[in-house]
């Protein structure tokens, strides 16, 4: 399911328009964004957490020659699935 096929079914199930569902996702989306650059966790009771983590820097192999590489530490993010979705998926 993309963006576009996400807010159709929102806009049929809860009989807003798709221009209200969004604006709201546009609006949720950049919630969690601003919240994972903070270093904050975004947790959603019954589907989930989402978290940002810090990668350290290390070496990687490229897979075709073999080669080993340094890659710089970075940020990202983490989803870890709550209760409800795990139950929902079994």
């Amino acid at each position: 399911m993309n963006k576009a096929e996400l807010i159709a079914a929102v806009s049929e199930s809860s009989g807003l328009s798709s221009a209200q569902v969004r604006t709201a996702l546009d609006s949720l989306l950049d919630a969690v964004s601003n919240a994972l650059v903070a270093g904050e966790e975004v947790r959603l009771v019954g589907f989930g957490t989402f978290l940002s983590a810090v990668r350290p820097a290390g070496l990687a192999r490229n897979p075709r020659t073999g080669e080993a590489v340094r890659r710089p530490a970075s940020r990202a993010v983490r989803f870890r699935a709550g209760e409800g979705l795990r139950r929902a998926l079994n």
